[in-house]
């Protein structure tokens, strides 16, 4: 897996979020966040340190479900998925 540029399309589920196989880095924000974009050269180095990571962004605002369900109050939010259950977060 590598890095992301781009926000998902299609918000993922909370559930299929929590059916993850595996390591992944869900990172919730918003494309015109200035925090967001400032933090996205660590995130690229960080993946591509760790090419056994998966990345999705998800764009967060009021009333996004992925956000609500994990709690997310600050952008950029990097939440650390393993096999569906966080493990760490950076905010």
């Amino acid at each position: 897996m590598s890095y992301t540029r781009d926000y998902a399309r299609q918000e993922p589920t909370r559930a299929e979020l929590d059916a993850g196989a595996g390591w992944q880095l869900v990172e919730f924000g918003a494309p015109w966040c200035p925090h967001c974009s400032g933090a996205q050269l660590v995130v690229k180095e960080w993946l591509d340190a760790h090419a056994d990571i998966g990345h999705v962004k998800i764009e967060d605002g009021k009333g996004r479900p992925a956000g609500r369900s994990y709690q997310v109050k600050l952008w950029p939010t990097l939440v650390l998925l393993r096999d569906g259950e966080e493990v760490a977060r950076v905010v």
